[in-house]
């Protein structure tokens, strides 16, 4: 991870937060591993530094995952995120910690051990660092279903003669087990000078000095509130808000001067939490949207970008496109999402989607729910 101390954009006055990353990075290279956990409000930068830190270890096998709200009950969903392109060096490992991770992904049946699970994933990423070192990247942290984050955590404490790299990005308070024993950073607000230098490389208009000034007040060295409140007006709500909820208002402002179809689009990609477009175009086309239409009015609001995978701005932009919805859009949304999973690949998340896509009590959903879970 080679680059210059930031002194422009999203990673201004962050110089201390890169050289930590760098550091850690440059150790696993060496084949001396180790984890970080970057603690912050959210919009603070956690997941641009992550970026950042993804994009220059060169080299380095990158894997992601991220927490979601909505599969936080979904037994190791986001350590199947992690392992799933590396889970072709299953075969290397032995018979126990093979069937471990067979089981907890739902491809075997069985009871599943978190301890042997983390042991297990171990040896899969240490099977894939002999082609080349690998780099973790655990984004929404504080999100993690309860088995993931037991298993990461395991994992995390015992990768120091591996060529793994761990970085956790997580919003306290948090109730992820056992993140909080872990090296932790925590990531501050920018100061007056920084967030004054970002507000001006951000804006494509020249700001009054005392809005400017005001925006700066609000935002409390928020980078993500210094990008999203002049987009909303500034400063919307008037009442006093956390900056997370002024930006997810902003957000949501955004969201409504949008198309139906383009609003209905953005739902059905906030309420999958895999991003994966193979998913979201499939369950779009089933409603009769009209994607090139649609897709191009949600992607002209800067909060979603449509490739090989669905990105969100931020969490919190994922979080306004689900919440905005009625309660019968985002039932629609699971509804459509549940019959394009394949329920012999994915018979979890498919549960989960008719779960959430259920208005009442459904007996044969409750019985798969059943089902996913042993």
């Amino acid at each position: 991870m080679r680059t210059s101390a930031p002194t422009h954009g999203p990673l201004l006055g962050r110089q201390h937060e890169t050289q930590r990353l760098r550091e850690l990075i440059d150790a696993a290279r060496a084949g001396r591993g180790g984890a970080l956990v970057l603690g912050g409000e959210a919009g603070i930068g956690k997941s641009t530094l992550l970026e950042h830190a993804a994009g220059a270890a060169s080299g380095f096998r990158v894997l992601r995952a991220g927490g979601s709200q909505l599969e936080a009950e979904l037994p190791f969903a986001a350590l199947h995120q992690l392992c799933l392109p590396v889970l072709g060096h299953l075969p290397e490992l032995p018979t126990e910690h093979r069937r471990a991770l067979r089981i907890a992904f739902d491809l075997e049946s069985g009871t599943s051990d978190v301890f042997r699970v983390g042991l297990a994933t171990l040896g899969l990423l240490t099977a894939a660092g002999q082609e080349r070192p690998v780099f973790c990247v655990i984004d929404d942290a504080h999100w993690l279903d309860a088995a993931s984050s037991k298993a990461l955590a395991f994992l995390a404490r015992r990768v120091s003669a591996e060529p793994v790299a761990m970085v956790f990005a997580i919003r306290p308070p948090s109730g992820a087990s056992g993140l909080d024993a872990l090296p932790t950073l925590t990531v501050d607000g920018l100061s007056d000078a920084d967030a004054r230098a970002l507000l001006a490389a951000q804006s494509h208009e020249t700001l009054d000095e005392q809005v400017r000034d005001r925006l700066v007040d609000e935002a409390r060295g928020n980078p993500l509130a210094l990008v999203a409140l002049p987009r909303a007006g500034g400063f919307v709500p008037p009442r006093p808000a956390s900056v997370p909820t002024r930006v997810g208002h902003g957000f949501r402002t955004t969201l409504s001067g949008l198309p139906a179809q383009a609003r209905l689009l953005l739902t059905i990609a906030g309420a999958d939490p895999t991003g994966d477009p193979g998913l979201l175009w499939p369950a779009a086309r089933s409603l009769d949207i009209d994607l090139p239409t649609a897709g191009a009015a949600a992607t002209a609001t800067g909060l979603v970008e449509f490739g090989t995978r669905v990105r969100f701005y931020h969490p919190l932009a994922r979080s306004a496109a689900y919440d905005a919805a009625s309660a019968g859009e985002r039932r629609l949304a699971h509804r459509v999402l549940a019959e394009v999973t394949d329920p012999v690949a994915d018979p979890d998340r498919r549960a989960w989607h008719r779960a959430q896509a259920a208005a009442v009590p459904d007996e044969e959903v409750a019985a798969e729910l059943e089902r996913s879970a042993l």
